[in-house]
């Protein structure tokens, strides 16, 4: 796969910026099983515990992550499908980014600080989500070697610029909040946004690759 030099990748930012920033739609469903693998799912179940049922995240926390609960801050990791969509064309080299779902959606930090909340899937008569809900984390999700191997130098320096962190390119870190089912096509809408009252991020670690 040819790699995007830094003006194809600069001349999409106008794209990127013309998301819709209320309600979206799921892109992909990714699971990751082991390391290096890759499972596109038609139908994905997020989980309170597991995260994106069948998928390796937890195996790749630290354990003092777990013994405090900061492994939950990187649950589900998020992308944004127009990104991915400049970095590569094709849904299986997409699915090689690393994160589990993939959003046609605003998901700056602008449109989305921390403590935001996502529903997947129609709402109920009460208002409810009938699919899943996720929080947006203060936990840092940036570019690696990893990432840099897959879609090369240039990616990784667009993603990780001062302007491609405040559009989050590389993505977000979630929790899940309300456990529920997730498709590619289903409408993701932003219940809630902020509500965390320290907006600092924390520090990021390094943790096992993807």
């Amino acid at each position: 796969m040819p790699y995007r030099t830094t003006e194809d990748l600069e001349s999409g930012l106008d794209h990127l910026r013309s998301a819709p920033t209320d309600q979206g739609t799921v892109h992909l469903v990714v699971r990751r099983p082991d390391l290096g693998a890759r499972e596109i799912l038609d139908e994905g179940v997020l989980d309170l515990a597991d995260g994106l049922v069948g998928d390796n995240w937890l195996s790749r926390a630290t354990s003092r992550a777990i013994a405090d609960g900061r492994h939950l801050d990187a649950q589900v990791n998020v992308m944004s499908a127009r990104m991915v969509g400049l970095l590569a064309d094709s849904e299986q080299e997409q699915a090689f980014a690393g994160d589990q779902l993939f959003l046609d959606l605003d998901i700056s930090v602008a449109n989305l600080p921390a403590g935001s909340r996502l529903a997947f899937g129609e709402l109920g008569a009460d208002g409810s989500s009938a699919g899943a809900v996720i929080e947006v984390t203060l936990k840092p999700h940036n570019g690696c070697a990893k990432f840099t191997a897959r879609y090369g130098a240039d990616a990784m320096h667009f993603v990780n610029s001062e302007t491609g962190k405040a559009m989050r390119l590389r993505g977000f870190n979630a929790r899940v909040v309300e456990s529920g089912l997730v498709r590619p096509g289903d409408v993701v809408r932003v219940v809630r946004r902020g509500g965390l009252d320290d907006q600092t991020e924390l520090p990021a670690e390094v943790s096992a690759s993807v």
